[in-house]
């Protein structure tokens, strides 16, 4: 990677924990100590119960993200921890929005639903809630389209990643 490498930039970083009480915390210093902002955070029960994986999204630079990395290796309940920014790997993340939208403007958010393939999930008098996956820049998209309709609440997942073919993340 060329220029700076402490610039500061979003990194995908895929940890694979024992599935213990405090296992979230300790990680979670680990970035706060070297002043990297958690964007997002998902966290779940893998094949095996015994184990999690965690899918951090957080911004910083580059190379505290490698002191990062060695530090998170060394505890003791991190099996391995990895950055995936620079990787093809498979992204999704899910987002429910719900906006303002009243019966004579539905067809024109039906429109911008169809073309992000977002689903109804709730429809009110006047209000309509969509779910809607894809990656990150996707859900940006769709939520920069619906903002004018007024966007009451929204709900993100955070991003989800998984090595491609017989990788395993």
């Amino acid at each position: 990677m060329d220029g700076d490498t402490n610039a500061i930039a979003r990194h995908s970083i895929s940890l694979y924990v024992a599935n213990k009480p405090g296992v979230l915390i300790r990680v979670a210093l680990v970035f706060s100590r070297r002043g990297f902002n958690i964007d997002s955070l998902v966290v779940s029960e893998t094949q095996d119960p015994r184990f999690s994986r965690m899918n951090i999204v957080a911004r910083g630079g580059r190379e505290t993200l490698e002191q990062i990395l060695k530090q998170l290796n060394k505890l003791v309940d991190v099996i391995h921890a990895r950055d995936y920014s620079y990787e093809d790997v498979i992204q999704k993340e899910l987002a429910l929005i719900k906006i303002d939208c009243l019966p004579e403007r539905r067809h024109e958010a039906f429109q911008v639903m169809e073309a992000f393939k977002a689903k109804t999930i709730d429809l009110a008098e006047g209000t309509l809630a969509a779910e809607v996956t894809g990656s990150s820049e996707k859900l940006d998209a769709f939520e920069s389209l619906l903002r004018p309709f007024g966007i009451r609440e929204m709900v993100r997942s955070g991003k989800l990643l998984m090595a491609r073919g017989n990788e395993t993340t």
